[in-house]
C-alpha cells in the first residue's frame, strides 16, 4: 500500500508541479501528516521530488523550464528562498513597475507574486514563463545572449532599452555577499545590466539567503549603500543586520 501511495504522491506532483501538505491532506485524508512527510522524504532521497516550506514540488517540473544546472540551483536552501520570496512578494503594490532579475530566489518571488495588475520587466527565462501563467500580470522579457546556468538573458544594448523604460522598484539577488565586495555575480554582462537597472530604478530590495554570505564571485553589481530593503532568511548573522541597519537600509 505505501509504494502505492508514494507512486500516487510522485504522479500527483509531476502533474502539479507544486503541492502543499494541505493539498496532500485533501487527497490522503486518511493518511496522517506525519505519514506523509515521510512519503515526501523518501521521495526526495529517491530524487524525484525537492521537498519545500509545507510541501514539495516536482524535479520534472522544474527541469521542464530551467535545465539541469538551474534546477541544481533552485534545490538548494529552498526553504531560505521561498521564506525570502514570501517576503518580497508582501512588498509590492497593485498597478506598480518593476523589474526582477533572473536568479532562483527570484523563480520562488514569481510563484509568490499575487496575480493582480503589475507590469515586470525580467531577464530571467523561467521567471517570464512562470508570471506568464497569472493572467492580469503585464511582461517584458530583456532579449540578448542566453546565459544557460542560470536561465537570464544579457545584453550590452541593455543601457540604451532601459533609457526609455520606467520602473519604480527593482527586486534582485546576489550569487556572493561580503561587505568589502558587495553583492556579486558570475558574468560581467548580466552584472552591467543589474548596475543599470540598480541606476534606473527608484527602491531596490536586496534578496540574500545566509549561505550567500562570505562568497565572492568575480563581478560586483552593487553595494550595500545601493540598496534601500535587504530580504533575508532567520539565520542571517545579527552583527550584519546591524552593519546594514548601521546604513539605514531595512532589514526584513
Amino acid at each position: 500500500m505505501k509504494r502505492t501511495r508514494i507512486e500516487e504522491i510522485a504522479e500527483l506532483l509531476d502533474k502539479r508541479g507544486k503541492l502543499s501538505l494541505e493539498q496532500l491532506d485533501e487527497f490522503f485524508p486518511n493518511v496522517s501528516q506525519m505519514t506523509l512527510r515521510r512519503d515526501l522524504f523518501q521521495l526526495e532521497q529517491q530524487g524525484r521530488i525537492i521537498r519545500v516550506r509545507g510541501g514539495a514540488m516536482s524535479v520534472k517540473e522544474v527541469q521542464k523550464v530551467s535545465g539541469e544546472p538551474y534546477a541544481k540551483k533552485q534545490a538548494i536552501n529552498t526553504d531560505e528562498k521561498i521564506e525570502i520570496a514570501q517576503k518580497a512578494a508582501g512588498l509590492i503594490d497593485e498597478n506598480c513597475s518593476m523589474f526582477i532579475d533572473g536568479g532562483t530566489t527570484a523563480m520562488y518571488l514569481a510563484k509568490e507574486i499575487p496575480d493582480f495588475n503589475v507590469h515586470v520587466f525580467t531577464n530571467g527565462l523561467a521567471v517570464a514563463i512562470e508570471l506568464a501563467q497569472k493572467k492580469n500580470l503585464n511582461i517584458t522579457l530583456l532579449g540578448g545572449q542566453v546565459l544557460k546556468d542560470n536561465l537570464s538573458t544579457a545584453s550590452p544594448m541593455a543601457k540604451q532599452y532601459f533609457e526609455n523604460t520606467n520602473f519604480e522598484l527593482a527586486i534582485m539577488s546576489a550569487s556572493a555577499f561580503t561587505p568589502e565586495n558587495g553583492f556579486s555575480c558570475g558574468s560581467q554582462v548580466e552584472a552591467d545590466v543589474l548596475k543599470t537597472v540598480r541606476m534606473k530604478a527608484k527602491s531596490m530590495y536586496m534578496m540574500l539567503d545566509s549561505s550567500k554570505i562570505g562568497k565572492i564571485m568575480p563581478y560586483t553589481f552593487a553595494r550595500m549603500e545601493d540598496i534601500d530593503v535587504l530580504i533575508t532568511d532567520d539565520s542571517f548573522p545579527q552583527q550584519l543586520k546591524e552593519l546594514f541597519a548601521q546604513k539605514n537600509i531595512v532589514v526584513m
